[in-house]
């Protein structure tokens, strides 16, 4: 007995996943968990893998987790930038009062 051909489904490809999305979202959490560092990477690499699965033109099951380590790298980023500034601060705030006091 044969059976008749229907051909393919109608659903269409199945969905990728970006081979990247694993290590933004990685990147992007650490950055504020344990190592601010790592924040930009996963800004630049997040930008990079969204404009890649936007100008695919395919389904990509994991740009959810791209966009969240994305962002998470941005709020690394800024935390990193506001932590440099304090640190710069307080530098400049030693310097200016071992300065004051030798004088």
């Amino acid at each position: 007995m044969s059976y008749p051909e229907y051909g393919p489904g109608g659903y269409g490809p199945p969905p990728r996943s970006h081979p990247n999305g694993t290590v933004i979202l990685v990147l992007g959490i650490v950055s504020l968990v344990a190592c601010m560092l790592t924040g930009p990477f996963a800004w630049s690499m997040g930008n990079r893998a969204l404009r890649e699965i936007d100008g695919s033109g395919y389904f990509y099951e994991n740009r959810g987790m791209v966009q969240a380590g994305r962002i998470c790298g941005i709020i690394g980023t800024v935390l990193l930038i506001i932590t440099f500034c304090f640190v710069a601060l307080g530098v400049t705030l030693g310097i200016i009062g071992a300065a004051m006091e030798g004088s």
